[in-house]
């Protein structure tokens, strides 16, 4: 069964090499030809809380062979979610489990990198919850681990598979939008502060988080459609001297940070993560092109906004002659609704259907002997540039570089 997992993954043009666009493509196109395998990845979940957001236990090619929490109640809450009646008091004592092929670590994001390279250097492929690391030298330490060891590695993005970055992805691949000439996005948790404190006023990892190291939710809803790398960056923050943001862990005065990327085709990329203030809750985008531009609703699989180009000329409100362009609405198909997903999968998931998607993808690239879509290079161009964007904001605005990582 060991041998059937081994992989390898020595470089991002490995993985473009072998992958090509057919990994993208069973993504976009519904295939109904899915056969449960006589094969299946054993997983084991680690981290009680997020861990237990996912449907492992469905997919018809995995088995939730164990589940770990330092808390005894948060793995009782694992074992009942994905029927599991083995559980480890500890991430270790897990790891050390030969039956499990694979974990999904969903443990507080400044432990990520550290766990995901406990979990490497036992052999294990590894699912991870966002973001892939909390600092620079994380990035080149997981990456170099991936490489190393020839296992798998994928971030578990959801904006990746929200249904409109499905729709988006897919009408980009077709050339509907022509050049995406610039983009935004934002990532809008107002109120955040209420999980800064246990009840016990016991803070946790979430206290004085910087808003950019926590980047990904924007990051990648236009690295994965176009496929762009962001390769500089100037950021602001804002922060009020609350005594919520006093003494916190990272040293951060922000609330709130905006970023302004360029990309490596120059373009601009605007991102905003924002954890305060009379905002709508939202993690959305714009994708402005050519020849087509589309606007996110607010809100999730709702009715978004396509503007396509136009001829006729009229004139706006102070008299001035225009190209009236057509606006429409656009009904968001149901991704998870379709053949794209095994039968037992199709249901409304978290974050907007993304959740049975991960678990599919995750799976079926360690079945398949292929790297995931979000694979290490992937997973660190959404993540590094949070970290450069938080660099600059404490610099004010301060002009910088973004190493790449593929």
């Amino acid at each position: 069964m060991k041998n059937f997992f081994e992989a390898a993954e020595p470089s991002r043009r490995h993985f473009i090499q072998k992958a090509g666009t057919g990994v993208l493509g069973a993504l976009l196109i519904p295939v109904t030809s899915f056969q449960e395998s006589e094969n299946k990845v054993r997983i084991g979940i680690i981290g009680g809380r997020f861990g237990a957001e996912f449907q492992f236990h469905q997919h018809p090619n995995c088995v939730v062979e164990a589940v770990s929490d330092l808390r005894t109640d948060r793995r009782e809450k694992l074992m009942k979610v994905y029927a599991c009646s083995k559980s480890y008091p500890s991430m270790r004592d897990l790891l050390k489990d030969p039956k499990i092929d694979a974990v999904f670590i969903a443990t507080p994001a400044p432990d990520h990198a550290r766990h995901v390279l406990e979990a490497l250097q036992a052999g294990k492929h590894v699912l991870c919850a966002v973001p892939a690391a909390m600092s620079i030298e994380e990035c080149h330490l997981l990456r170099e681990a991936v490489r190393k060891t020839g296992l798998f590695y994928m971030m578990a993005e959801t904006s990746y598979f929200r249904q409109n970055t499905i729709s988006v992805r897919k009408m980009y691949q077709e050339g509907a939008f022509g050049e995406i000439f610039s983009a935004a996005a934002e990532y809008n948790h107002p109120g955040l502060e209420t999980l800064w404190f246990e009840e016990n006023k016991k803070p946790t990892w979430r206290h004085g988080l910087p808003p950019m190291l926590y980047p990904t939710h924007c990051t990648a809803f236009l690295i994965s459609v176009t496929g762009e790398r962001l390769t500089s960056v100037s950021a602001l923050g804002w922060g009020d001297q609350s005594p919520e943001l006093a003494n916190n862990p990272y040293r951060n005065p922000f609330w709130n940070e905006t970023a302004f990327f360029q990309t490596n085709k120059q373009h601009p990329f605007r991102v905003e993560v924002n954890w305060k203030g009379a905002l709508r809750n939202a993690e959305r985008a714009e994708w402005r092109g050519e020849k087509m531009s589309f606007i996110s609703s607010a809100s999730e699989s709702k009715e978004h906004t396509l503007i396509h180009i136009g001829e006729k000329i009229g004139k706006d409100d102070g008299g001035f002659q225009i190209k009236e362009n057509r606006v429409e609405k656009y009904a968001q198909p149901l991704w998870w609704n379709t053949a794209l997903l095994p039968e037992a999968l199709r249901h409304d998931s978290g974050h907007d259907g993304s959740h049975s998607f991960i678990t599919h993808e995750f799976i079926s690239a360690v079945l398949a002997h292929r790297p995931p879509v979000i694979n290490i290079y992937e997973s660190l161009a959404y993540t590094a540039p949070g970290i450069i964007a938080h660099q600059s904001a404490l610099k004010n605005g301060e002009y910088l570089k973004i190493p790449s990582f593929d």
